[in-house]
């Protein structure tokens, strides 16, 4: 009787468990399998790259490198892990993000429409250089698309 008894038990755990991890709502189940930005750009080393390649499209064009005068390699540096850290964080990696708010950290820099929509030409130039799928490419941008009114300083007026 008691060894009937724990087979009834083990059933009844077996089935609750089993219960328990089945979905009966397949969308809900397939929202859960969706994998954060973070890892589908390939995580931390990619989102590293990526940054360094925008960096230095950056600051070898002509039309930005007067936001980088003034800044020593030690500067540059810290720039550069911010932006990692930044990128790393909205994308749902680890990271935090400690920099300033992007409307004090671009205060005073004069940033114009213009150079907000060159430098998306930039970043999309090493989205594509790294083969970043479109949908990945388009949360990407869209992460970033939010952060425009802190950081342009100059929107084009209207005619």
């Amino acid at each position: 009787m008691l060894r009937n008894f724990w087979v009834v038990v083990s059933a009844v755990l077996l089935v609750s468990v089993l219960m328990s991890s089945w979905d009966a709502n397949p969308a809900q189940a397939q929202v859960q399998t969706v994998k954060p930005l973070y890892q589908r750009l390939g995580g931390y080393d990619a989102i590293a790259a990526v940054v360094d390649d925008f960096i230095g499209r950056l600051a070898t064009d002509p039309k930005f490198t007067k936001f980088f005068v003034g800044h020593g390699t030690s500067s540059i540096k810290k720039i550069r892990q911010l932006i990692v850290d930044q990128l790393c964080e909205v994308s749902g990696g680890p990271c935090y993000y400690t920099g300033r708010d992007m409307k004090t950290a671009h205060a005073g820099l004069g940033i114009t429409e213009t150079d907000w929509n060159d430098s998306v030409v930039h970043l999309v130039a090493t989205l594509d250089k790294f083969k970043v799928p479109q949908k990945e490419k388009d949360e990407v941008i869209g992460a970033i698309a939010g952060l425009k009114g802190d950081i342009v300083d100059k929107p084009m007026s209207a005619k």
